[in-house]
């Protein structure tokens, strides 16, 4: 049996209240012991003083790409951009090709994650048949296969009648159904906010209301079935108002927000010269957005950290800013990015943040993971949060290079990831 010791670690483990120095002992694939001066005859040791100890982060909101969008990513790559991210557990979204709605779908990237993964896949499985929105998919056994999601993704299940049905299957299995809030009668073409910069950039807008319509419906249909409505990306105050009220009045709503909606704005789309890497569903919002969004991470009202890593080809994004495709990816600097841009100024603090990416949503989900408790599987991130280093998409594991982010100094790095007591990362290389 390997053992492994991290000694003198700054140990940052919400899920045990502990934050403070101590060491870490892994034996095969559990944690087995944490406190003072451990001493184990024959373990590898691991030096992390001055680092930043922290159970594996957790992210729900991943696109692989596998079945049929290899050229963007395929699960090798993406699980090894995950664990390049500090991520041991990551959640793949189903708007692949063909859209993973079935067992087969769901057996399919289980069985390529445990060949080629490097980091633990659970499958969301589609809600609707093909995503359309209107046929609820085979839900029961897309969970007795392994799926412990389900999402329609990038696009809303515009019938409501089935989302109430998918809520109280979400009930009877007890997992969440993941909403991408969006009413396409009223988000129309648009390609970023509407507001000052949409009409600045001559761009057509996509308002608020296009994500807090769907939001309310969504929250009254959980209000009225039950079940667990989990909601994707949210992005504007006012949603994180709807989604507050819902909370205290006992709905079961929970929510994510990306790296990017609280760190970027609509100005960057003006300021980048219609950088398409700035094109997202839901668009990068206004400022006094931004603001919101981090306050309702910082109180608990907004659960989850999820990068909704959207990795896509240069062709993908060599366009015109209305037809390129949406998304960035987000993987390989989540971490870092947070860290420098909301921990380091004080607007968020590390605990909170380290909360927001493991136990927080291993508990959402449902999986082991999230906790260095004595007994714990192993999957364990190690930071150095006072390194410095430049965003190069080159240097990605990922297949994805689209990004805003190239040349921006970052503070904090991923140093060693661990998953099921292996070390997949050392040194901020992948082994």
């Amino acid at each position: 049996m390997n053992k492994i010791l991290i000694k003198g670690g700054h140990v940052i483990d919400p899920s045990n209240d502990r934050d403070g120095i101590a060491d870490l002992l892994v034996e095969g694939n559990r944690v087995a012991a944490i406190g003072d001066q451990l001493t184990v005859e024959g373990a590898e040791i691991i030096d992390a003083k001055g680092c930043t100890v922290t159970p594996g982060f957790v992210d729900l909101h991943v696109h692989l790409r596998e079945p049929g969008l290899e050229y963007k990513e395929d699960i090798a790559s993406g699980t090894r951009a995950a664990a390049r991210g500090g991520f041991t557990s990551i959640v793949c979204m189903p708007n692949t090709s063909p859209v993973i709605d079935d067992e087969t779908g769901v057996r399919f990237v289980l069985d390529r994650a445990a060949r080629d993964g490097v980091v633990r896949v659970y499958p969301a499985g589609a809600v609707t048949k093909g995503q359309k929105g209107e046929e609820l998919a085979e839900l029961g056994l897309m969970y007795e296969a392994g799926a412990r999601m389900f999402s329609d993704d990038g696009l809303p299940v515009i019938s409501a009648r089935v989302m109430s049905t998918a809520l109280t299957y979400s009930k009877m299995f007890g997992v969440p159904i993941s909403t991408h809030q969006e009413d396409p009668t009223l988000a129309g073409d648009g390609a970023v906010n509407f507001g000052r910069i949409s009409t600045l950039m001559g761009l057509p807008g996509m308002p608020e209301e296009a994500e807090t319509v769907m939001i309310a419906r969504d929250i009254e249909l959980c209000r009225r079935v039950g079940g667990h409505l989990h909601i994707g990306h949210v992005s504007t105050a006012r949603s994180v108002q709807l989604i507050e009220r819902a909370r205290e009045e006992g709905i079961n709503v929970t929510c994510e927000v990306t790296p990017h909606h609280l760190t970027l704005t609509e100005d960057l789309v003006k300021e980048s010269g219609y950088d398409t890497n700035t094109k997202m569903k839901p668009p990068l919002r206004t400022e006094a957005d931004r603001r919101a969004l981090i306050s309702a991470l910082r109180d608990g009202v907004i659960d989850v950290v999820a990068t909704d890593h959207a990795p896509h080809s240069f062709d993908d994004k060599d366009k015109e800013y209305i037809f390129a495709d949406n998304g960035i990816t987000g993987l390989e600097t989540a971490f870092a990015l947070l860290h420098d841009r909301l921990v380091l100024p004080g607007d968020i603090p590390l605990d909170r943040l380290v909360e927001a990416m493991t136990t927080a949503p291993a508990r959402l989900l449902g999986v082991e993971a999230g906790s260095l408790k004595e007994g714990a599987i192993a999957d364990v991130t190690i930071l150095r949060t006072d390194s410095e280093w430049a965003v190069n998409p080159g240097d990605f594991a990922s297949k994805g290079k689209n990004t805003p982010l190239v040349g921006w100094s970052l503070t904090g790095k991923v140093e060693t990831v661990l998953v099921d007591g292996n070390i997949v990362l050392r040194g901020g290389e992948l082994v």
